[in-house]
């Protein structure tokens, strides 16, 4: 019955010296051996200093963390082979986007060209997940009521709070420096799947984009692929927060699906005032409020959360997922990887520190990579 709320995640990762905690353009040292094992399930970015591995399509959250717990287990013994780690984090503490390599590709180049240096400066690095939804109208009209919930899913992941060696005074400073790309942030609603491509024809046909991949929205219908892609995230440092979070996101589509097939609605509110709620999640985290709109008053990001999860309750054992969003209620307590970025930061003032902290987390609860892990299929 559920087998349509499938899950692919796709996450980016820092690559690191870990005797200068500096990131290293080295992506092209063990791209190739990494191909051979993994396939398409590894690829480089428009940065050398990233490297990007997803899933294969999952039917559940436990499939989804088997691959996502190996594919991390097998970057990093390929990085350790080269003295490197890998980090999960959207920002660097401190490491310049100019001291950074483009990878060479002429796809990089080609976006390098076409939007500058607002290209050359985005060294940040992300979380998708995708969730199967074969019908496109219905993916349209999930994405419509899915976006309110956006801002709720960025405070659960936010792990960039430092920018170019500073506090930035956000917890996702990623956010706002993906905010320079065109066609990103919070999309509009949409009537239907055919006005959604009628705006991709007219911009096609304008020559503003190519194809869909050049809408770079928070949430959006894949143009290749029958799935809804969640983007607004921050890369979480450990995994079993990257596996709630997906969970969550599973979660909520599979509720609001359900919600439109029972021909009940969900309250559909503009892009301004859900932007409004995301640039809380972006300033403070899980520590501030945000808007219920319903109620027109502030209430407690955390408070909020708990709303969503007794509002996803009723379908979270169907999805076989209840474990995995209990997660959420420690992610609640503890704080997100930029809560304990900055408590290490206030403690020893040493953003090497920092570093030091982000490549332990990563590898927190994934097999230990010295042991070179299994491949894992790469189809």
């Amino acid at each position: 019955m559920f087998e349509e709320y499938t899950l692919g995640i796709e996450e980016e990762f820092q690559i690191v010296d870990p005797k200068t905690r500096e990131l290293r353009s080295h992506v092209s040292e063990f791209l190739e051996e990494g191909k051979m094992l993994l396939g398409e399930k590894i690829k480089p970015e428009m940065i050398q200093s990233m490297i990007e591995v997803g899933t294969g399509i999952c039917k559940d959250i436990h499939e989804a963390r088997a691959d996502i717990s190996k594919l991390r287990c097998i970057i990093s013994s390929l990085a350790r082979k080269k003295d490197l780690e890998i980090v999960a984090a959207s920002t660097h503490p401190f490491s310049h986007w100019e001291d950074q390599k483009i990878f060479d590709d002429d796809r990089f180049k080609l976006l390098v060209e076409e939007i500058q240096m607002v290209a050359r400066s985005l060294l940040i690095f992300g979380l998708h997940v995708h969730v199967g939804i074969a019908d496109p109208e219905r993916a349209i009209h999930i994405m419509n009521a899915a976006r309110y919930f956006l801002p709720h899913i960025l405070a659960l992941s936010t792990s960039s709070p430092f920018w170019l060696g500073h506090n930035s005074g956000l917890k996702s400073y990623r956010s706002e420096i993906f905010k320079k790309f065109p066609r990103t942030d919070i999309p509009d609603h949409f009537d239907s799947y055919s006005s959604f491509q009628r705006y991709i024809d007219l911009l096609v046909k304008t020559n503003c984009i190519d194809n869909g991949k050049k809408i770079w929205w928070d949430v959006r219908p894949h143009p290749f692929f029958p799935t809804l892609e969640f983007r607004v995230c921050d890369i979480p440092t450990r995994v079993d927060d990257t596996i709630a979070i997906a969970a969550l996101i599973q979660a909520i589509v599979c509720k609001l699906n359900r919600l439109i097939e029972k021909n009940l609605g969900f309250r559909l509110y503009r892009r301004m005032l859900v932007q409004e709620n995301k640039w809380r999640a972006v300033r403070w985290g899980l520590q501030g409020k945000m808007i219920d709109f319903g109620k027109q008053k502030e209430v407690p990001v955390r408070d909020l959360i708990l709303e969503l999860l007794e509002f996803v309750d009723d379908v979270v054992d169907d999805l076989d997922s209840r474990k995995e969003i209990e997660h959420i209620h420690t992610i609640l307590e503890r704080g997100t990887s930029a809560d304990e970025q900055l408590k290490v930061y206030e403690e020893t003032g040493d953003l090497k520190a920092v570093v030091d902290l982000l490549i332990k987390r990563t590898m927190e609860h994934v097999p230990n990579p010295d042991n070179m892990c299994e491949p894992i299929s790469a189809e």
